[in-house]
């Protein structure tokens, strides 16, 4: 009986979920064993001449991280999609659009201008700004189209399961692939995680006081934090208010609050809008009799609660500007 076959592709990502796959330490030598990679461009010789020449429909499973934001990821994942009986958005960014995502807070041009033109560390006297096109002695130099905002992958192809987290975790790849292998699998659309609430499975949820009320809110390196007492309690912003579980803790247990990157759980349709519901209902006065003065304390709250989730939100840029190419006037 042949091996089932897999592959693996990166979009617009940090490279994070490939690492996360070695994180399986001597457990991935079962993954090889037990399945055949034959397109992983990280870590294998494969062309995309290789894929082309498969048929239709012959890898059984394709994990696809990152999100899509340039014309040559797109082309990509719609060959492996055509490619592949299954595909997997693996970890935030192909699942709700991730920290790339944050760029859809603005759009193609000022994006190219931040980069290239306005850092104060550039020195780029020209002004030089990439280019689709660009003629040279001899001929044209091609770059991919760079898109006026970023989509999560299944906003480009039909995806089959979700694995969350950024990266997703050991114990989450391996349960994931287990239930590949086996056949095990849920129906699809599913995430690949624990539907729990992250406040649920923390280990700092008995410290959280009964009723709690946040007077002034703090960032963690403006506070010292017990390793056992609740974030929320000491005025931190922690996301596990809106945060699936699945992680096994691994912020909180390095002492720093949750980030969201597991995503909603299932049923809430917008993580930002779901945490700020909840997290208004701590804000109290305290010390401060202007509840507007609590609300100012707050730094970044969209770079905060939507930090992996923007494209997937409902009130998000993106929605507004659909465009995928040239700059909307």
């Amino acid at each position: 009986m042949s091996k089932p076959k897999v592959a693996f592709y990166w979009c617009a990502s940090c490279g994070g979920c490939e690492e996360a796959i070695l994180d399986l330490n001597e457990g991935i030598l079962d993954v090889v064993a037990a399945v055949d990679i034959v397109f992983w461009p990280v870590a294998i010789d494969t062309k995309y001449a290789d894929i082309e020449a498969m048929p239709d429909g012959s890898i059984d499973v394709c994990f696809i991280n990152g999100a899509i934001r340039m014309d040559d990821q797109e082309h990509a994942v719609k060959l492996l999609r055509r490619k592949s009986k299954a595909v997997i958005a693996f970890g935030s960014c192909a699942h709700l659009g991730g920290i790339p995502g944050l760029s859809n807070l603005t759009d193609r041009v000022a994006t190219l201008s931040r980069a290239y033109l306005e850092v104060p560390s550039l020195d780029n006297p020209n002004g030089v700004v990439p280019q689709k096109v660009t003629e040279v002695d001899g001929g044209e130099l091609t770059l991919p189209g760079f898109w006026n905002r970023v989509l999560r992958l299944d906003e480009v192809i039909a995806v089959d399961y979700y694995l969350p987290g950024c990266p997703p975790q050991p114990d989450t790849i391996s349960a994931a692939v287990q239930a590949i292998l086996t056949g095990d699998l849920p129906p699809a659309g599913t995430v690949l995680s624990p539907g729990r609430n992250m406040c649920h499975e923390c280990s700092r949820q008995a410290s959280k006081p009964e009723k709690l009320k946040i007077a002034e809110i703090k960032r963690i390196h403006q506070v010292l934090v017990d390793p056992d007492e609740c974030f929320l309690a000491k005025g931190v912003v922690c996301l596990g208010l809106a945060t699936r579980s699945g992680c096994g803790e691994k912020c909180m247990s390095a002492n720093m609050p949750c980030r969201g990157c597991y995503g909603p759980t299932d049923g809430i349709v917008d993580q930002g809008a779901a945490f700020l519901s909840a997290f208004a209902a701590l804000l109290g006065p305290g010390d401060r009799p202007d509840l507007g003065e609590v609300v100012a304390s707050f730094d970044d709250i969209a770079g905060t609660v939507y930090r992996f989730s923007l494209p997937a939100s409902l009130a998000h840029r993106g929605n507004l500007m659909k465009n995928k190419g040239e700059p909307t006037p």
